[in-house]
């Protein structure tokens, strides 16, 4: 028997994790492929990112402008493979992330969102970007009340963004039920939006290594897998 090689063992975490959504999409009665998963690449260098797109990731998620920018430049990967900030994104950080073309998760703030929608205008842009909601209520997270969220979508730029959705996190060690129960609210807050302002709002990007199955069961179409990846690959700590 032969060891594996560090890149043939993420491949085989790659499959398994895509197994597991694809099982706990078809257990949420939704079509096979209705959930996406976006591989998180903030613990891992750009060889390591790149050995996942080998095993067929074809979108990598950011927490740092910083290291996208790093990691696209030196991995120079084609049209085929899209980039995802799903951490806080600084204002002054804004005009050269939008070259990489993300699809931007984590829109905390209207501050925030006026920045990019200039950025993007200035460029002839028009980016994707969804909307954190604070759906647990702590302080120590990211992210607009639901009031705010609102007030933001009766106040949309004209030009340079779409909002495509909600991004969520649960609450710092809640159990799967509470979880669940926050993915929830997070996907009735979605629908109620899209109601009220007559919006089309498809993703909903919930849902991590420790409660994706929750996330999926509640519409997630986005989840934010890392720490399952590089098991027995890189120590994450």
């Amino acid at each position: 028997m032969t060891n594996r090689t560090p890149a043939q063992q993420l491949a085989e975490n790659w499959n398994r994790v895509v197994d597991e959504v694809r099982q706990a999409t078809e257990d949420a009665g939704r079509p096979v492929g209705d959930t996406v998963v976006i591989g998180v690449t903030k613990y891992v260098d750009a060889q390591v990112t790149g050995w996942l797109v080998d095993a067929g990731c074809q979108n990598l998620g950011e927490n740092r402008p910083q290291l996208l920018w790093q990691k696209a430049d030196e991995l120079a990967l084609d049209d085929s493979v899209r980039w995802h900030v799903i951490g806080h994104l600084q204002r002054n950080k804004v005009r050269r992330t939008l070259r990489y073309r993300p699809l931007i998760h984590s829109i905390d703030s209207p501050r925030l969102l006026k920045s990019v929608a200039d950025e993007s205008a200035n460029l002839s842009l028009e980016s994707h970007v969804m909307l954190e909601v604070n759906i647990s209520g702590e302080d120590a997270k990211t992210g607009m009340t639901p009031d705010q969220i609102r007030s933001v979508i009766g106040d949309l730029p004209s030009a340079g963004i779409k909002v495509v959705g909600i991004m969520a996190m649960a609450g710092w060690g809640t159990d799967s039920k509470a979880a669940q129960a926050q993915f929830a609210s997070a996907r009735q807050f979605r629908d109620q939006l899209a109601a009220e302002f007559d919006l089309s709002l498809p993703h909903l990007s919930m849902g991590m290594s420790g409660d994706f199955v929750e996330a999926i069961a509640e519409g997630a179409t986005m989840v934010r897998i890392g720490s399952r990846l590089y098991e027995g690959v890189v120590d994450i700590g």
